[in-house]
């Protein structure tokens, strides 16, 4: 008889320990439940995009605010901050959170403002999301290909909030704008929703800012992406309402 060697078991694949925390891999966006007010025109089907998609500049903001005097954990200003992300937003601006809270892979609609006027309709996905964090990461035609990191820590016995962008313009046209002014609209978005923040836990200290140009090249290759651009597809759906109303009324 001849001696068998015995068969190795498959080997189970692990899963990394914060897989959990993570996005599952999907080509496009889909949103579940539309929120009274949201409009879901330029999120349902897009994928998801970082820097690498972007077309202009690369931008690492950071903003973050200690809060001195506070007595509240890191994990505990991640948690008011996930269940009233809208509530410290500065006015003019609509955060749809997704119907299962801000969770991994949910996906959330957003109105913003943009000059003239014109309601700008777009979205995130909810990246990465523990205890101490949650990243979002934009979608196709949003001003900004990136993610968006909101984090507390504590440091030298205070505890920090912090947000971190790491973004390229998506488009020509958004490039143009972050020039002429966005950046500073940018800034004071995220300097506003850290002082609200802070403000919920009764502290009021200045909002320190590091913004830095990692790569100062535009990425020509990406031009293409105007053809998603959410603030021109917003403006083309805010004309054409009374012709969508108009429609609706003969069809009754």
């Amino acid at each position: 008889m001849t001696e068998q060697t015995p068969q190795e078991e498959p080997k189970q694949k692990r899963e990394p320990r914060d897989a959990a925390y993570w996005a599952s891999y999907a080509e496009t966006l889909k949103v579940t439940g539309v929120a009274e007010g949201a409009t879901n025109i330029n999120v349902e089907g897009r994928r998801a995009v970082g820097p690498l998609q972007g077309f202009g500049q690369l931008w690492q903001k950071t903003y973050r605010i200690g809060l001195k005097g506070a007595d509240v954990t890191p994990a505990e200003v991640i948690k008011t901050w996930k269940d009233n992300y809208q509530d410290f937003w500065p006015e003019g601006n609509r955060f749809y959170a997704p119907l299962a809270g801000i969770a991994p892979g949910e996906v959330a609609l957003i109105s913003g403002s943009l000059p003239g006027g014109v309601k700008l309709s777009t979205g995130v996905m909810v990246l990465y999301a523990d205890d101490e964090s949650f990243s979002l990461m934009t979608p196709e035609g949003h001003p900004f290909s990136g993610w968006i990191t909101f984090s507390s820590f504590e440091e030298e016995g205070t505890t920090v909030a912090q947000a971190q962008v790491l973004m390229r313009a998506n488009d020509p046209l958004y490039e143009m704008g972050l020039r002429m002014g966005v950046h500073k609209m940018e800034n004071e978005i995220w300097r506003k929703t850290l002082e609200n923040l802070a403000a919920h836990f009764d502290v009021h200290e200045p909002v320190e800012m590091n913004l830095v140009c990692v790569d100062p090249k535009l990425q020509w290759n990406q031009y293409r992406n105007i053809w998603h651009n959410a603030g021109i597809r917003s403006a083309l759906y805010m004309m054409t309402a009374p012709f969508r109303s108009r429609r609706k009324g003969s069809e009754r």
